[in-house]
């Protein structure tokens, strides 16, 4: 593949200007004008951000197997920031699709393929899956987006309203929410087999990419390969490092979510469900050193969620939840056996209730009760007998009146994602020394004192004088809190990029 020329980014974002100079109201209002399209028998789709996770997300909605396509779905463009990092997945699927074309920014890729494309398959940065999926919404495209969903609260609300509005398949890359493993877990619970569950512990394994990190004090040549400009997106603007990018964005404040919003989003996801959790009331989060622009190397998130409607063998009593990352693992259950791990494919979450203590691992993977008893309660469950991305294919191809909904439906996908958003809220909040009280309904915290300030760490200047540890930490300035609470609920959009406002019901 010929190498990417800085004229040549010009000469590709030219096309997309046009596409830009409407705002997504207005776009929207374009879209409503039209009558939508019959239901297709093969999907036309396009890729955003294939380098990585994407790629396997794109083969799992075309490929019967390495020499096999599927006769439903066809690729018409795929779009990455990183033709370097991107080069295998590209080549392959020109093959495959010899009349697929390749883009270097999304922004172009809708410009020219939006309108006659189905749905959108998007494996980005954090940071920019809201926009991408927003205007494929808008468009009245269906979805599938990878986790986390957002980086954001107020990203998240957007989106399940934006896909309510649209009436479209949608999926977050959760897969676990299409395994037995999960299903198995609410189907227990639900069924009173643990009884009345007013505690939960989760945690992950992860971060396995650098945290904890000051800012970079090298500026690094931007690879002829990469458009920098197009990865920052939204962004605030900074100079490219290789520390940024490909894979370890999830460590940056801007672009990722830590280990939380990577893998909370497979571990916390049976929980969200079994327990029919919404909006929590409480959180409060605490680590180790804030950095101002790295997540922490570890972290602790207690959510505290008010009882629910009882189910009809279960009572939804208030519960608490506390997630742990970055090494740190709950207390072990007593009845535990010695010497047996709780990590479960790289986490797990335990059920506490009044009748048994549940585990269930990682994508919800391995149930077990730790009593030893195997439950046999009823199958409510829909069972997903192909893969999540095959699920979502198959949930694009059907009429929307009869539309059977997928495992992780933005419906449900984006209410989730908010939780997982919060607790990152309550980590860069953690220096107010309070628990904070959410209002879930409008997006904020009630208990912020007025004149409140926050800050965080720039350097811990750590240095060894004749033996001796010496730090001269420098943070940033202080911030006034209730300001700072509400940008990281709804994020300022920078660079030319509009975030649009929540669509009227």
């Amino acid at each position: 593949m010929d190498k990417m020329s800085r004229r040549s980014f010009l000469k590709a974002g030219t096309a997309a200007t046009a596409a830009l100079a409407m705002t997504p109201s207005e776009v929207l209002a374009a879209q409503a004008s039209k009558k939508k399209a019959k239901t297709p028998t093969k999907l036309k789709l396009l890729g955003v951000g294939v380098g990585g996770r994407g790629h396997a997300d794109i083969n799992g909605c075309c490929k019967k197997s390495d020499t096999e396509l599927y006769d439903d779905v066809e690729f018409i463009g795929l779009a990455d920031v990183d033709w370097k990092y991107a080069k295998g997945v590209l080549d392959e699927y020109k093959k495959l699709y010899p009349n697929i074309k390749l883009y270097h920014d999304y922004k172009t890729m809708y410009a020219e393929l939006l309108e006659q494309a189905d749905g959108v398959v998007i494996g980005t940065a954090d940071h920019t899956h809201a926009i991408i999926a927003a205007e494929a919404l808008i468009a009245g495209k269906h979805v599938y987006c990878e986790k986390p969903l957002t980086r954001t609260v107020y990203e998240s609300r957007l989106l399940t309203k934006l896909a309510a509005k649209a009436g479209v398949a949608t999926q977050m890359g959760n897969q676990g929410a299409s395994g037995e493993g999960v299903n198995l877990a609410c189907e227990w619970l639900w069924n009173g087999e643990i009884g009345e569950v007013t505690r939960v512990d989760a945690f992950t394994d992860r971060p396995i990419w650098p945290q904890g990190l000051e800012h970079p004090a090298e500026v690094h040549k931007i690879p002829d390969t990469l458009n920098w400009d197009a990865f920052i997106g939204p962004a605030p603007k900074r100079d490219y490092n290789s520390v940024y990018h490909p894979w370890n964005f999830r460590g940056w404040w801007d672009f990722g979510t830590g280990a939380l919003g990577d893998m909370a989003c497979h571990i916390l996801h049976p929980v969200f469900k079994a327990l029919d959790l919404g909006y929590p009331i409480k959180i409060q989060g605490s680590s180790t050193p804030l950095m101002a622009e790295s997540c922490p190397n570890a972290q602790m998130v207690k959510y505290t969620f008010p009882a629910r409607p009882n189910r009809p063998r279960v009572a939804m009593p208030e519960v608490e939840v506390t997630w742990y990352d970055g090494g740190l693992i709950p207390p072990r259950p007593e009845q535990l056996p010695a010497g047996k791990s709780l990590n479960i494919s790289g986490g797990g979450a335990i059920f506490y209730g009044t009748k048994d203590v549940m585990i269930v691992g990682c994508y919800g993977e391995s149930p077990y009760l730790l009593s030893g008893r195997k439950p046999n309660a009823p199958k409510v469950c829909r069972r997903v007998t192909v893969s999540h991305q095959r699920d979502w294919v198959r949930a694009c191809l059907e009429d929307p009146a009869t539309r059977v909904k997928t495992s992780s439906d933005f419906s449900e996908a984006g209410p989730f994602n908010e939780m997982v958003a919060m607790g990152v809220c309550a980590i860069r909040l953690q220096g107010l020394n309070q628990i904070l009280d959410w209002d879930g309904e409008n997006m904020k915290f009630t208990n912020i004192p007025e004149g409140a300030k926050v800050n965080a760490m720039i350097k811990d200047g750590f240095s060894i004088h004749d033996g001796h540890p010496t730090f001269n930490k420098t943070f940033t300035d202080p911030v006034d809190a209730r300001k700072f609470a509400a940008e990281l609920v709804k994020p300022v959009y920078q660079n030319g990029y509009v975030l649009p406002e929540l669509p009227t019901d």
